[in-house]
């Protein structure tokens, strides 16, 4: 089978399935494996539901909608969650102190070699404790899934990481200035506002091409795809740390500097792993950053999701709390060696655009 683009053959047609079985086993050894760390730990395992009255609030991610019809015909609006994120803080909420959870998760106009409509997302919650433990997990997690399926580096086209070597730290302003050359914070304020003119100024400097269009977001994104990623977690996985607030909208400011926010990115092979945050749990601000983030997606994408409100209420209990969240197949590709994300999933769905 040519791995770098989907088979003429549906998956289930036993010579693609015999190419794809050594993947599938890999993965699910490699859950096994990362089910009893956490059973070690005393994490329990939750099972979230699927179906939520808002998929998330962040203006670039994209939800399936549908409806549910009750007895007596009338539709209620529901979402296919993007993310169990907002169950999980809500048993937190509920007391609960080491949580882990394996869901299905469902994201539009996501589709290519390390994206999927419908993937498995490994989340995992730790209340009262520092987001650097998620740091201590995430290292862990990757050197787990290498030694179960006998790998001695994680691997992605024709690049390696070593998994059982200490993740380099590095600051996204330490990494806009290392790669790119540019003073990012001297855009951000210490109220989290930013200043669009002057990032661009500092873009251009660079010699880093854009549209006068583009909002500070837009330049942002611009450097993190072109000069940043393609930098991050060879040779041994990177933790891409303190993120400016206003790219951190489910993020605790960091006390030592407001401009920023406690959340990383783990990164392997210049592939993104996982998301984690110290979590805020102030609901007047959380509210106001998704009512931000909705009005940037009607801009750009002339919709937006309603508000979780039990979700905002939740907030109001929910004790101090850390959290992360893996794309559990991209770490099954990794550790295999697998080059399309189909090549993990047990039963992809079918491509209708391709």
């Amino acid at each position: 089978m040519n791995d770098n683009r989907p088979s003429a053959s549906p998956w289930w047609t036993p010579g693609v399935h015999a190419d794809r079985r050594p993947f599938l086993l890999g993965r699910n050894a490699i859950q096994a494996r990362l089910r009893g760390f956490f059973a070690e730990q005393a994490f329990i395992e939750v099972d979230t539901a699927t179906l939520q009255v808002s998929p998330g609030n962040e203006a670039h991610l994209h939800a399936f909608a549908t409806e549910a019809i009750g007895p007596d015909g009338q539709g209620t609006p529901l979402y296919l969650h993007t993310s169990p994120e907002f169950a999980c803080k809500k048993l937190l909420a509920a007391g609960e102190q080491r949580i882990a959870c394996f869901a299905h998760v469902y994201r539009n106009r996501e589709r290519g070699p390390l994206h999927h409509p419908e993937f498995t997302m490994l989340e995992w919650y730790r209340a009262g404790e520092s987001y650097e433990a998620l740091m201590a997990d995430a290292a862990e997690i990757l050197a787990l899934a290498a030694d179960v399926v006998k790998a001695g580096l994680l691997t992605y086209r024709g690049r390696s990481t070593d998994p059982f070597q200490e993740p380099q730290r590095i600051s996204v302003a330490d990494a806009f200035k290392r790669y790119a050359g540019i003073d990012l914070l001297s855009s951000v304020e210490a109220s989290g506002a930013t200043d669009r003119d002057h990032l661009a100024a500092e873009l251009l400097q660079a010699g880093i091409r854009h549209a006068e269009d583009d909002t500070w977001a837009d330049l942002f994104s611009r450097v993190i795809v072109e000069k940043v990623e393609p930098n991050l977690g060879f040779g041994r996985p990177t933790i891409l740390d303190e993120y400016p607030v206003c790219e951190a909208a489910l993020a605790r400011p960091s006390a030592h500097d407001p401009r920023v926010a406690e959340r990383f990115e783990l990164y392997a092979c210049g592939v993104e792993l996982a998301n984690a945050f110290g979590e805020l749990t102030d609901a007047t601000e959380q509210r106001r950053r998704f009512q931000a983030e909705m009005v940037e997606k009607q801009r750009v994408y002339g919709e937006t999701y309603p508000l979780d409100e039990d979700f905002l209420a939740a907030l109001a209990i929910m004790p101090e709390a850390s959290g992360i969240a893996l794309g559990f197949d991209r770490l099954v590709m990794l550790a295999t060696g697998a080059q399309r994300i189909e090549q993990v999933i047990w039963a992809p769905v079918a491509d209708t655009t391709a």
